[in-house]
């Protein structure tokens, strides 16, 4: 197939680059204007480029083509958003049924998230998972699953508990677990799993290693239960067979191999827990832990405590819930367990599920975790878009900072985040909305900006507060926000 990429002068440099280094070569026909996305029909009409079988425009360009597509008798098509994206979509063309509606790279990115969600029901479908707790298969070829942790559920509310139990659904964990204080009552504890089964279809797990409270939870309907040991094992052994309860065994006061095969002897189901440690507390060495277990037990499902690590690092969550993930697909773990006690582990079961289904992906493609149609970047990109180079001939004025402050006569505004949305008050109302162009086009629509600098202002704060609330950050007015 013979492809011509039409661009403008500005863009010429970085359109030929990403050309040249496409598997599949493509021209490059520089138009008589600086800005590519304002190619007309009239500019292709004046080219009248021929001998072509696919004519690719910049993906931005929303004109209609098709009466000059009939005149050329070439089809013309939207390429990608950005020249940095052209060498993917030439590589993959025989993938894809280009458009002359929606860009290349929006195609692309559909095309693999489909593919993906196909993949990953595909593995659930395939996989011979031998413990099945409410549907969810753990082991066996099947994807790792996360089990988020509400920490100390019995001292929440109901109402709080209901709600700490939504949020994790919402952000795609797969079982949840109720973490149980010391002093909580075998009574609390039936309250809490009662709350849990009627909440959600969701396993149910509890964790803590007091008989009494394991007891309780198993006959209010927990579907797990966490940190079996040989202190506690025998003492509950039969309430988890009657219920078909399985087992989460760690080591103590016994070795996790002497506790797993107590556990078997007596016919538990069993999840081996090595127990990851935290970063400069043993992180490696336990590593080495599950590696050596995972040898002598290749068919045992583990458990991978990621949360210990993720809670015990001041680094962003994301990456690190990423490589955690990788490392335990390579391991072979069946549940990734986390809390999001910190905030600064916030959000990690929706970074893990992620993860989570990263490794699933890549395992099933035989290849590292990228251009998977799934990933976690957040703050980073792949691909850079390229920059702007400034025509040569208009003048340049360096910017500097206005040194006057004038009221805006229509009234000020205080911004902050309240919940899940973006909250503007001013004098006579309050904005509340999700993103910074809604609320300010709101505050014009009411008149309640009356000057350009004010204008300016607030975009320039409210965008802060719209970046910081995507990524589950507080924000202040007036200060920076990394």
């Amino acid at each position: 197939m013979k492809v011509l990429l039409l661009t403008g002068r500005l863009a010429e440099a970085d359109v030929r680059n990403a050309a040249n280094s496409a598997r599949v070569p493509a021209d490059v026909l520089v138009l008589d204007l600086d800005i590519a996305a304002f190619i007309t029909p009239g500019h292709v009409r004046k080219a009248a480029p021929i001998g072509y079988d696919l004519i690719m425009l910049p993906g931005l360009i929303t004109s209609d083509f098709s009466e000059v597509e009939q005149e050329l008798g070439t089809k013309i098509r939207l390429g990608p958003k950005h020249a940095a994206d052209i060498t993917y979509i030439l590589d993959h063309m025989d993938e894809i049924e280009l458009s002359s509606r929606t860009p290349a790279c929006a195609l692309i990115a559909e095309r693999l998230a489909k593919n993906a969600e196909e993949t990953l029901s595909r593995i659930e479908r395939n996989a011979r998972p031998p413990i099945v707790v409410r549907g969810i298969g753990i082991g066996g070829g099947s994807r790792m699953k996360v089990l988020a942790e509400i920490v100390d559920a019995t001292r929440l509310e109901d109402g709080s508990l209901e709600d700490k139990i939504r949020y994790y659904e919402s952000q795609g964990a797969d079982m949840i677990d109720l973490g149980l204080p010391l002093d909580a009552l075998p009574d609390d504890v039936k309250r809490v799993v009662r709350i849990a089964r009627r909440v959600s279809e969701m396993p149910v797990s509890i964790d803590t290693l007091r008989p009494d409270l394991i007891l309780a939870g198993v006959d209010a309907g927990a579907d797990l239960v966490l940190s079996i040991d040989g202190s506690n094992m025998h003492a509950v052994a039969d309430a988890l067979l009657d219920g078909d309860v399985p087992a989460v065994v760690i080591p103590g006061p016994g070795s996790l191999e002497s506790n797993i095969s107590a556990a078997i002897e007596l016919g538990l189901t069993v999840i081996a827990d090595p127990v990851l440690s935290p970063p400069l507390g043993g992180l490696a060495a336990s590593i080495a832990r599950y590696i050596d277990f995972r040898r002598a037990h290749p068919d045992t499902p583990l458990f991978l405590g990621v949360g210990n690590v993720t809670e015990l690092i001041d680094a962003d969550s994301h990456g690190a819930n990423a490589i955690l993930a990788a490392i335990g697909e390579e391991l072979g773990a069946s549940i990734l367990f986390t809390p999001e006690y910190s905030r600064k582990a916030q959000g990690s079961v929706r970074e893990l599920r992620r993860a989570a289904e990263m490794m699933a992906l890549a395992r099933e493609r035989r290849s590292p975790p990228k251009d998977l149609g799934r990933d976690l970047l957040i703050l980073k990109e792949k691909r850079p878009r390229p920059g702007l180079v400034p025509p040569d001939h208009l003048e340049v004025r360096m910017a500097r900072q206005s040194s006057t402050f004038v009221v805006d006569p229509a009234g000020s505004f205080r911004i902050g985040l309240c919940g899940d949305e973006i909250v503007a008050v001013h004098d006579r109302m309050v904005i509340k909305g999700r993103t910074a162009r809604e609320i300010l086009d709101t505050a014009i629509d009411l008149n309640l900006v009356s000057r350009l600098d004010h204008a300016a202002y607030l975009g320039r704060e409210l965008e802060k507060a719209e970046i910081a609330l995507r990524l589950g950050k507080s924000y202040t007015q007036d200060e920076e926000l990394f």
